[in-house]
């Protein structure tokens, strides 16, 4: 009889995900048969054997202290037996296995200033990236505008009165480590002028092969500027990315004039009724006007309620525009169309499905 390999020890990557399931999802793995939404936020899946496991799912800040994990963790150890999770959307969801427990979980949840909701036809937690408060690259803020939009759309978010789910990310600049490629309403920063070079800190702080490397659009190449050995940026061809920014701190791209908010519209990720769709361009340019952002939360909130009263029931943003064409949806909307809806990327022939100035 062969004996089994010895399990290795090692502290490379995280624990397998199944060490911190709670048992009874581990026990009813693969053999769930149907969930049922009991109220905005909570919601019970059961088992093939009859097993039950109650969620209360919470709004949740994307940027949390410690001590706001620790109060999430005292009602997790206090309800779910220490356990609980947080969604791709950042909202917070904590499981138990007794009804009973929905009520206070719901109370306590509240009592930290945490709604309640994000299930079924609402508004899900807004998902975003770091903007100001950590990110060197950031167009705009990201919490900040967070904050102003969800105060004006929570009752979408705590009541199911949407045609269809929404999805609504925030990315700072358009690295986009936030979800805006496939999201109904995407928050995007946008750069718009080339980079600030100082050139006679380029060769100190900077290792000018990294920079070259560093732009996806090959728009930087080396030159000696007022005797100094530097770079310059072709300004047609640069993205505002900020990834040379990220390697050579000599190249600054922030500029308070020239930074701020394009508005997106129509992703999604979801395979139903419809394939996946990439969000397009739907506002070019809002400022940054912190610290509420009123032109960017009126866009929005005009983005949403158009889709709500119009949209079929279950047809998401995307859905909607691919239905009504895009001609209706600026005349809709009010949003005026501009050069910058125009996709003038040079392979746009093999994009043109994809582009908002053309629908077959």
């Amino acid at each position: 009889m062969t004996a089994e390999p010895a399990k290795r020890l090692t502290d490379i990557g995280p624990p397998h995900y199944k060490e911190n399931l709670p048992p009874v999802i581990l026990n009813n793995y693969h053999k769930w048969d149907r969930h049922e939404i009991l109220a905005p936020g909570v919601y019970v899946h059961i088992a093939e054997s009859g097993d039950k496991i109650f969620t209360v799912r919470a709004a949740s800040p994307r940027l949390l202290s410690i001590q706001k994990i620790r109060q999430y963790c005292d009602i997790a150890d206090k309800y779910c037996d220490g356990y609980l999770r947080f969604t791709s959307r950042n909202n917070i969801e904590f499981m138990t296995t007794s009804e009973d427990n929905i009520a206070p979980i719901k109370q306590e949840i509240e009592a930290l200033g945490h709604p309640v909701g994000g299930t079924a036809n609402s508004i899900s937690n807004i998902v975003h990236t770091q903007g100001w408060v950590h990110c060197h690259s950031a167009a705009t803020d990201a919490s900040g505008i967070v904050k102003a939009v969800m105060d004006e759309l929570i009752d979408e978010f705590t009541n199911h009165n949407l045609p269809a789910k929404m999805r609504i990310a925030l990315a700072c600049c358009l690295n986009m480590c936030g979800a805006v490629h496939c999201s109904d309403i995407a928050i995007l920063g946008v750069h718009r002028r080339a980079p600030a070079i100082a050139n006679d800190s380029v060769k100190k702080v900077c290792e000018i092969p990294s920079v070259l490397a560093s732009c996806p659009t090959a728009a930087i190449r080396p030159a000696e500027v007022d005797g100094f050995e530097s770079v310059e940026v072709i300004e047609d061809r640069c993205m505002f990315c900020a990834n040379c920014y990220t390697v050579c701190p000599s190249m600054t791209l922030n500029d308070p004039v020239n930074d701020g908010v394009s508005i997106w519209v129509g992703g999604k990720v979801s395979n139903a009724r419809t394939e996946p769709m990439f969000s397009k361009l739907a506002i070019p340019f809002l400022p940054n006007t912190p610290p509420r952002w009123p032109e960017v939360v009126d866009a929005v909130k005009n983005l949403v309620y158009t889709w709500k009263d119009n949209a079929q029931p279950y047809e998401r943003m995307g859905e909607w525009i691919d239905r009504i064409g895009w001609p209706r949806f600026f005349e809709m909307t009010g949003i005026e169309f501009s050069k910058e809806h125009i996709d003038d990327f040079k392979h746009a022939g093999l994009t043109y499905k994809r582009s908002t100035h053309l629908r077959f």
